[in-house]
């Protein structure tokens, strides 16, 4: 009896029609409000304002999760005795340059309306990702999030509502504050406001040889000094320089050490 279900058995396998040949499926993914879909990641919609977080591993465990899923509001934060970082100057500390002293400390947040974070290095902005449960977009994935952002192009006329902050020097706006300063797939400001680190490290670079006649957007990424150390990708430009930033606008000549004014980052999960 067994032999005669293994023959009919294999002779419906022989029989059967082959599948019809298509794309691979796979699941697909939802991203929390906070995030927007850029190809396989959830990549947050906001430049990242940065949270000290009291207590985090006992009262205001709660708290982090809620980070952690993308849920936190500004009313969750204030409560939880949280304050942000990073708007006046460097003010991380004991959350040293390097990252180190950072884990359970300090927390990347996606939000509209609040001023992003500034003045940290790579390695905090690392390290604010991963308590957050999240991570430096790649190069790559930060340029999928970035296309079909407005270029502000030679002719940008700044009305201080539509277009991307370009056009002030040192004034950073809240984010989400330029409607129309938002990419294809909903990310906001990811052109003009914080230049934004990336997690990809190339060799310091030295020289600006820019796009040509592709792009009027700057691009730092040339030549190499080995002895300075790495460069730390940053991507789409600040709010100075008018044309020069844009959805291609990529400059390696900053080390993951430094920290400025005009540097901040978002996550990626």
């Amino acid at each position: 009896m067994k032999r005669s279900l293994i023959k009919i058995a294999l002779c419906l396998m022989i029989a059967a029609p082959a599948a019809a040949a298509g794309p691979p499926t796979f699941p697909v993914r939802r991203c929390a409000a906070d995030a927007v879909l850029a190809g396989t990641v959830c990549l947050d919609r906001y430049e990242a304002s940065v949270w000290r977080v009291p207590n985090p591993t006992t009262t205001n465990a709660s708290l982090v999760r809620k980070i952690q899923m993308g849920q936190a509001t500004p009313a969750d934060l204030t409560a939880g005795g949280a304050t942000q970082l990073g708007t006046a100057g460097d003010d991380y500390a004991p959350c040293a340059d390097n990252g180190g002293n950072c884990a359970d400390d300090i927390y990347a947040v996606s939000l509209p309306a609040e001023m992003p974070s500034a003045f940290i290095t790579w390695f905090q902005a690392q390290e604010a990702c991963a308590n957050s449960g999240k991570r430096l977009p790649t190069n790559a994935e930060w340029q999928v999030g970035a296309n079909g952002t407005p270029d502000p192009g030679p002719d940008n006329a700044d009305n201080g509502t539509t277009d991307c902050n370009t056009e002030h020097l040192g004034r950073t706006i809240p984010t989400g504050a330029r409607a129309g300063c938002v990419s294809a797939r909903g990310a906001f400001d990811m052109v003009g406001n914080l230049i934004e680190w990336v997690a990809d490290w190339v060799p310091l670079s030295t020289a600006c040889p820019g796009w040509g006649g592709f792009s009027d957007d700057f691009m730092c990424l040339a030549g190499a000094n080995a002895d300075a150390g790495p460069g730390a990708l940053l991507r789409g430009g600040a709010s100075f320089g008018g044309s020069i930033n844009g959805p291609l606008m990529v400059i390696g000549t900053f080390a993951p050490s430094r920290s400025e004014e005009i540097i901040g980052f978002r996550c990626a999960r």
